[in-house]
């Protein structure tokens, strides 16, 4: 996919993203506010973060679509992890704050001062849940085609909003029935979804930050790749790293040691465009020849 078509993918979806977190934030808030509903109103602040999180997300998307130069000759593919470290602090802080609020609220152990949830509410939940698992699978699929981290993140993001509705539903449902409690209980819960969600982004950022190597799976459908090659006597090494989104491979292949220089760098081309056309997110291969060793 074209840079252009890649900016242009995240930022429709960002958009669209952007828009119902808006609707969402501004309907769950008054619900909260109208229908006496704290955990409604914390739900209604993870959706407010959301709008934040996702310009981050546009910014950071568009820092790492920029061509290499001259300070950069590596790409800017690492500026989409940045985004994604700062989204998964965003993220946890706004947890954070929500925790600490419903923590208090269970602590003081007299509930007689919460007001019982009106209907209005469990209807906000309802919708939310909905919009929010549908926004999580519409992210999902476009992160996947444009195989961008920080908008997996941001995916991430919604279905974590969805379950913290959940959360404030269950909670809501609850004080109807009598049990006030429930609905900062309710808060507690959307709290740990919040933080897991985050420290999982934190996770997959960090990964491809400090050049993990690939998965197995992936190095052996490399080295199957190399080896298909009749000239490729065999592989003495194989590093892979992930730097960003993308991949950089190094390879060590041994070939027959009476070749001449110029068959022996025409094999490594060879092994060199086969990998570039098999793998796309390979963005780099060095391909090194090893004279044959005789090892009878």
């Amino acid at each position: 996919m074209k840079q252009n078509d890649f900016q242009k993918v995240a930022n429709q979806v960002s958009f669209v993203t952007i828009v119902v977190n808006i609707l969402l934030a501004f309907m769950k808030l008054l619900a909260g506010v109208f229908a006496h509903s704290n955990a409604m109103i914390s739900d209604s602040i993870h959706s407010a973060s959301d709008v934040f999180s996702t310009m981050i997300v546009v910014i950071g998307i568009k820092l790492s679509s920029k061509q290499p130069d001259k300070e950069h000759p590596y790409g800017h593919e690492r500026m989409e992890c940045v985004a994604a470290i700062v989204l998964s602090m965003v993220l946890f802080m706004t947890g954070l704050g929500i925790g600490v609020e419903a923590l208090t609220d269970v602590l003081k152990g007299e509930y007689s001062h919460l007001q019982v949830p009106g209907m209005l509410a469990l209807a906000a939940a309802v919708i939310s849940i909905v919009s929010k698992e549908a926004m999580y699978w519409y992210t999902r699929y476009y992160a996947k085609k444009i195989d961008s981290s920080a908008l997996m993140a941001d995916a991430w993001h919604h279905r974590s909003d969805a379950f913290s509705s959940i959360g404030a539903l269950v909670g809501i449902v609850g004080a109807r029935m009598g049990f006030p409690v429930m609905d900062p209980i309710a808060s507690l819960v959307i709290f740990v979804f919040i933080v897991k969600a985050a420290y999982e982004i934190f996770k997959d950022a960090m990964d491809k930050m400090v050049d993990h190597s690939c998965d197995e799976k992936t190095e052996e459908q490399l080295r199957a790749c190399v080896l298909q090659n009749p000239d490729v006597a065999r592989i003495d090494l194989l590093q892979t790293r992930i730097f960003g989104n993308k991949i950089y491979a190094d390879i060590e292949i041994e070939v027959d040691g009476s070749m001449p220089l110029r068959e022996a760098h025409k094999i490594a081309e060879v092994v060199h465009n086969s990998i570039e056309k098999t793998f796309p997110k390979v963005k780099h291969i060095m391909v090194h020849v090893n004279p044959e060793i005789d090892r009878k």
